[in-house]
């Protein structure tokens, strides 16, 4: 998921200054990230339902902020269509942060 979105947001903010990286397979592998942000969240929440994990507290808000804040983009997307690229490529990187702080904290906690 952290991976996946940063490479995303990378590529989409190339996309922006460079026309010949604007591909279809850029918006796949978004797609791809996007979701793995859904799925993650998925397992978390059935391996805290399950096996009667505690978690740290914050490392849900970083997952449920992760999910609206793919909504978020997803819901911008026709407003913004003449910044696109940036839209989904400071997306990626917020995403891939939010990540990297869930991970963080879930490490410290």
């Amino acid at each position: 998921m952290i991976i996946g979105n940063g490479l995303a947001g990378l590529w989409a903010l190339g996309a922006h200054y460079q026309p010949s990286l604007r591909t279809r397979a850029l918006w796949w592998f978004t797609v791809f990230a996007e979701v793995a942000v859904f799925v993650q969240a998925g397992l978390g929440v059935g391996m805290v339902a399950g096996q009667h994990i505690e978690p740290v507290k914050f490392h849900l808000f970083y997952g449920f902020v992760a999910i609206i804040a793919v909504g978020i983009l997803y819901s911008y997307r026709q407003q913004m269509k003449q910044h696109l690229y940036l839209l989904y490529g400071g997306g990626g990187l917020f995403l891939m942060g939010l990540g990297i702080r869930a991970m963080l904290v879930a490490k410290a906690g």
